[in-house]
């Protein structure tokens, strides 16, 4: 019977307490990789949803926009925000907020701070803050136009709208929109 038990004892040989330890800290190594990629996909996945969130605000300002006659200099929307559409009188320069071209595109300009209280007097701009959004995220939103016409009347009308977030705990870059509507 000896000689079986030894038999026995050398098929059933286990793992050593050394290649149990090493895989848990194999284990263990991973198991922390991916936990540090938690936090990451978490601020990656806020940043989008700032991104998008001004997007679809820049999209649905500049439809509103857009909806207004040709003839149409401004009008005031359901807010009571002023929205200044550009005057033919003064044709093919830039008029509102200031823009410039980075790498070939028009963008609009947001050097400096915004000035809230003088949008309503200039008709080219305003703050809003999303009621239905919990962190109370204020967009500044501004706008030009570049008129073309006779003088008196316009033909075309080149609009370059901006958002941007204000205030926030990370830095989120801001939207640009351009289109132009003609007869």
């Amino acid at each position: 019977m000896a000689p079986s038990s030894a038999k026995q004892s050398l098929q059933q040989r286990g793992f050593t307490i050394v290649e149990m330890l090493l895989a848990t800290v194999i284990l263990l190594v991973g198991l922390v990789a991916i936990a540090q990629l938690v936090p990451a996909s978490i601020l990656v996945n806020y940043r989008s949803r700032i991104d998008s969130s001004a997007l679809v605000f820049a999209q649905r300002q500049m439809d509103i926009i857009l909806d207004q006659p040709l003839t149409s200099n401004a009008f005031t929307d359901a807010n009571g925000n002023t929205y200044q559409l550009g005057d033919p009188a003064a044709p093919n320069i830039v008029q509102g907020n200031s823009v410039v071209t980075i790498n070939g595109y028009t963008v609009m300009n947001f050097a400096g701070s915004p000035t809230p209280s003088a949008y309503p007097a200039n008709g080219y701009g305003f703050t809003y803050q999303d009621p239905a959004d919990p962190s109370g995220t204020t967009y500044d939103v501004r706008w030009a136009v570049i008129v073309t016409g006779n003088g008196s009347t316009a033909s075309s009308k080149r609009f370059i709208l901006g958002v941007r977030q204000l205030g926030g705990s990370s830095f989120s870059l801001p939207v640009t929109l351009d289109t132009m509507v003609s007869r």
